[in-house]
């Protein structure tokens, strides 16, 4: 539940000001979000330059996977019988765009970062985070949406017997 109500809040508020505030980059008031994207974008240029690629991917995070997220906390919490497939395709949804994310980078020559330090700190590491943690926990979400599916099958099988 952690991971999602920090994807969620980050989505929501962190990429949601990034989408809708299109000249952050000019913000001189030290707005803490404003400098948040400032900073990043010394890892990835594509952000101060509002490269469409970016803002589209961005954008779905913040309109889509921000509140599914949200909602898979309150799946998980109240035990839901939807938490697995939402988690499953939350999971399936991050690791689609930061792949895209990446790739466009490798496609365009991967060289944003102002230096090989934000390159890994700021670029490289976090973003690796939404492929790893979201490919462990759809494993899991998998395992157990197909040990609910053979358990309902075995109880059918049970029931004709009868």
């Amino acid at each position: 539940m952690c991971w999602w109500a920090f994807t969620g809040l980050s989505h929501m508020i962190l990429e949601g000001y990034f989408v809708f505030s299109p000249e952050f980059y000019k913000n001189s008031s030290g707005f803490y979000l404003a400098e948040v994207w400032k900073e990043y974008s010394r890892g990835d240029s594509r952000y101060a330059a509002r490269d469409p690629c970016i803002v589209s991917i961005i954008g779905l995070t913040a309109i889509f996977e921000g509140p599914a997220c949200i909602l898979a906390v309150y799946a998980i919490a109240t035990k839901k019988p939807y938490s697995y497939i939402l988690q499953f395709a939350n999971c399936l949804g991050h690791i689609y765009i930061t792949a895209v994310y990446f790739i466009t980078a490798v496609l365009e020559g991967d060289n944003f970062a102002a230096s090989p330090f934000y390159y890994y700190v700021s670029y490289l590491v976090p973003n690796s985070f939404w492929i790893l943690i979201p490919a462990i926990i759809s494993v899991n979400c998998w395992k157990k949406i197909c040990a609910a599916v053979q358990f309902q099958a075995q109880n059918q099988k049970k029931a004709k017997i009868r």
